[in-house]
């Protein structure tokens, strides 16, 4: 009979459903984590994981005092505060046009998402063709002030190279997610506004924004994971030298880990910068979410 009432009750049913994606979540990331954890206090070798020792600390002393672990953070930040707010106001615009009464607004929808789920490889290449010294786009640029360069192979303009690629490929994942959730905002409340008087940048403010503050929160929080992730676009353009090129003004922290971690096979080293990283990301959405909360 308890059994029976078990089996029966919304919370039952909620933890059934929610088991398989329980399971998948603690053996690919859970998992993998802790095991990082374990060997950021280790001297491993990747070659010989059986002959990896304990050496406290040394590790996380030794990435701190690395100068070329604070560059890879710098260049991880500059992406994510160049890319995040750009494609986070973007997918808003971009789902309040299309999902207003206009003709063809599915065929706009779809062609607004087809770069985020193209081929990154793909899709940077095609951008490294664009952005050559001479083509019509570094020529566009340059009426900004901006240098008629191979943006990719310059120093100056890698980084904000690898940025606009980013906000070119997720813009379309933001557009969706807003999309979704303007659907769900009340009509009468426009309706009120209008007899009120409110202009339509008022009822924007005043609106759709504060409804829109979850989806908001969700939609930089996951920008800001994948910005900080950002690894196949920089492997693109380092293809024909080394990770991070040119020079090293593409090396974000995942390039850091990468050289040190797997190219190196000092995975125990690699570890440490993997924990220390998540532990930024961490830090990062929490504060987010605070700022969004003190705006409410």
């Amino acid at each position: 009979m308890m059994f029976r009432k078990a089996r029966d009750s919304d919370f039952f049913v909620g933890w059934l459903f929610s088991l398989p994606f329980l399971i998948l979540w603690a053996w690919w990331f859970f998992y993998p984590f802790v095991q990082s954890f374990i060997r950021s206090f280790q001297d491993a070798n990747f070659a010989d994981l059986g002959a990896a020792k304990f050496i406290g600390f040394q590790n996380y002393a030794k990435i701190l005092h690395d100068q070329a672990f604070y560059r890879a953070i710098l260049h991880s930040l500059e992406i994510v505060l160049i890319a995040v707010p750009v494609q986070t106001l973007l997918g808003l615009l971009m789902a309040i046009l299309v999902n207003r009464k206009i003709k063809g607004k599915g065929l706009f929808r779809t062609l607004f998402f087809i770069p985020y789920i193209t081929s990154t490889i793909a899709v940077t290449t095609v951008f490294m063709m664009l952005f050559k010294q001479g083509t019509f786009v570094t020529n566009f640029f340059g009426m900004f002030g901006f240098g008629n360069v191979t943006w990719f192979a310059n120093t100056h303009y890698a980084l904000l190279f690898v940025a606009i690629l980013f906000i070119f490929q997720q813009v379309g994942f933001s557009m969706i997610v807003y999309l979704s959730g303007l659907q769900e905002v009340p009509k009468d409340l426009y309706e009120a506004g209008q007899i009120d008087g409110a202009s339509g940048l008022q009822a924007f403010r005043y609106i759709t924004v504060p409804f829109m503050k979850p989806i908001t929160f969700f939609v930089v929080s996951v920008a800001t994971i994948l910005g900080f992730q950002i690894f196949d676009q920089i492997a693109a353009i380092s293809r024909y030298g080394a990770l991070g090129s040119p020079a090293g003004a593409t090396g974000t922290v995942v390039t850091y880990f990468y050289q040190n971690g797997i190219r190196y096979m000092n995975i125990g080293y690699g570890s440490a910068a993997v924990v220390l990283f998540f532990f930024i990301i961490m830090i990062i959405t929490f504060l987010q979410k605070k700022l969004l909360d003190e705006k409410e």
